[in-house]
């Protein structure tokens, strides 16, 4: 595969899962950095069937390198970079406001779901690292268990132990911070306490 193919096929994936992961100004420079060492290192891949795991094995080791430097962790902690994880999907829930039966969903409903997509991002963010990456790559970017073993190379055992406590500490969370109800179009909402 070529290199244009791949940075097409996967920028706005791996883009994604870094501001998810590290906020959005942080992904617009670590996602051309990773897709430079993408480029790089492209002649060693042996299997394309595996690029997918590769690319994102890839964007997780550039994105450990980056929280584990002291400029990052300091303003990590000055600033919540919560708020640029949120405008990710914010931005991607309104241009999907078109709902399976075709219908345009209310703008009510299209606020509703976007303040409760804040909250639960918000959450997630606030979740320790090993965690919060497996909670980021089986939930939000819908990998399976053993792919994600093999981006993080950790065992599939440490995957489901990891997604495990992550979900319930993301619940524990939810349950403190949020009242969920079903509304009339018998959809999950919540409405924070």
């Amino acid at each position: 595969m070529e290199f244009n193919e791949i940075y097409t096929s996967f920028q706005p994936k791996i883009y994604r899962y870094i501001a998810r992961l590290l906020g959005r100004e942080e992904a617009e420079d670590l996602t051309q950095e990773i897709f430079i060492k993408v480029n790089k290192a492209l002649s060693t891949l042996q299997n394309e069937e595996h690029l997918s795991t590769w690319m994102y094995r890839i964007a997780t080791n550039v994105a450990i390198d980056r929280m584990r430097t002291p400029s990052f962790q300091q303003e990590a902690i000055k600033q919540h970079v919560g708020s640029n994880l949120i405008e990710v999907d914010i931005t991607e829930n309104v241009e999907k406001s078109v709902s399976l039966s075709g219908e345009k969903t209310s703008v009510e409903a299209q606020v509703i779901h976007n303040e409760m997509n804040m909250c639960i991002r918000g959450i997630i963010e606030k979740l320790p690292d090993n965690y919060r990456m497996v909670v980021i790559l089986s939930e939000l970017e819908g990998l399976p268990n053993k792919e994600i073993a093999e981006i993080l190379e950790v065992s599939l055992d440490v995957v489901k132990v990891h997604l495990h406590r992550g979900k319930v500490k993301l619940k524990k969370e939810l349950s403190h911070c949020c009242n969920f109800s079903w509304d009339e179009r018998n959809e999950l909402v919540c409405e924070a306490l």
